[in-house]
């Protein structure tokens, strides 16, 4: 009798983070012949991911909730759809689907299981001043991934190797099942190397308006630079997300732009044209997995400042493709946007030592070939 077709879930927090974070990898798993389901809170991309020829559940889950009661549900959910599916294999990215996805997976046969660390998310990021309950939180979600990352035929795979080594010292992962894989992709292609544009220096922040992200520094940054009378915009590039609880309010945005520090370029769906009007990055996120922006801006041919910090770190090599500066330090980003200014004849040279880090390290290629190669490394029924 001719076996069914095998079935993979790509288990993600939007509709939106599967397209520009996982698609080439989802579509990679249609191209081996799975039948290939994304469950995904809806926002309204769905018809693009069903354009794809995949298969689209909406997920209802709450971002940044966390309601017993509502994360019961969004949990019963995930198990009720994996018991419908039968995956042969699952992919999760961020805290919820994993923790979410792996236990509806342990109910299924056990299924093959890639767990992506994309980053470390709200409740993962520590600060000097982190309530009591929030701590508490951070332990819980230690010992969901402690139980979610043990499991038999489940395989972890981190961005970059600080985020690695903090889950091997706490023991939330078998070090014997990890793999080291550096970010989601870029599309070298789509991201091309393009000429610097004429005009004032423009310094980007490619990101949703979170104070996580380093938002504040950033405008700190800008005000500082303009008391000095350096000749830079600063440009804020990303939406809103009310739903995150480091979200920044859009008042709070407005009032900056009104008093004329920073320019507000909202969130932008064609970020390759974002960076041919720009002619450097900064991102001085206090953590990450892998930015895939600030590899999209290498790979335009855009030098780098970001903070010295998991993830970041990994997208620049400092003074080479960028600058890395301290988290939480306004001057210092200030002080690497000045350099820049100063050093304006020599961007395009480091923007091409960037556009090579990039092609050699952060490819699409690269980051699908490894992952395929661990996909088949597990107990999974692979097509014929």
């Amino acid at each position: 009798m001719k076996r069914s077709q095998p079935r993979a879930v790509f288990l993600t927090t939007s509709d939106g983070f599967l397209l520009s974070h996982r698609r080439v990898l989802a579509l990679a798993f249609k191209r081996e012949g799975f039948a290939v389901t994304v469950v995904a809170s809806d926002t309204g991309r769905g018809p693009d991911i069903r354009a794809l020829g995949l298969d689209f559940v909406p997920w209802p889950v709450e971002r940044g909730s966390v309601s017993p009661l509502s994360e019961a549900r969004a949990a019963a959910f995930v198990a009720k759809t994996y018991r419908a599916i039968r995956p042969d294999f699952a992919h999760h990215s961020s805290i919820k689907p994993v923790l979410y996805g792996s236990a509806a997976a342990a109910l299924c046969a056990s299924p093959g299981v890639i767990n992506t660390m994309s980053g470390l998310g709200y409740a993962l990021i520590e600060r000097p001043d982190d309530p009591l309950r929030r701590r508490a939180l951070r332990e819980v979600a230690y010992a969901g991934y402690r139980a979610a990352l043990r499991r038999d035929n489940c395989h972890s795979v981190f961005q970059n190797p600080d985020q690695l080594e903090m889950f091997r010292v706490r023991g939330l992962i078998d070090p014997a099942r990890t793999t080291l894989i550096r970010g989601a992709g870029v599309d070298t292609d789509r991201y091309a190397l393009s000429p610097l544009p004429d005009g004032p220096l423009v310094a980007a922040l490619p990101a949703r308006m979170l104070w996580d992200k380093g938002v504040g520094e950033f405008v700190e940054a800008a005000r500082i630079l303009r008391a000095r009378g350096v000749p830079v915009r600063m440009a804020l590039v990303g939406g809103t997300d009310a739903k995150n609880r480091a979200a920044i309010a859009q008042a709070t945005i407005e009032q900056w732009v009104s008093e004329g520090v920073v320019e507000w370029w909202g969130h932008q769906t064609d970020m390759a044209a974002v960076w041919r009007r720009a002619h450097v990055a900064v991102l001085p996120s206090y953590a990450e997995g892998l930015p895939l922006a600030l590899a999209e801006a290498a790979s335009s041919g855009r030098a780098v400042i970001t903070t010295d910090v998991p993830g970041c770190r990994e997208t620049v090599v400092h003074r080479e493709t960028g600058w890395l500066v301290p988290v939480r330090d306004a001057q210092a980003i200030a002080d690497a946007v000045a350099d820049a200014v100063r050093r304006r004849d020599e961007l395009a040279a480091i923007g091409l030592a960037g556009r090579a880090l990039a092609v050699k390290t952060l490819s699409q290629e690269r980051v699908v070939s490894e992952t395929l190669a661990v996909a088949r490394s597990l107990r999974v029924r692979w097509p014929q």
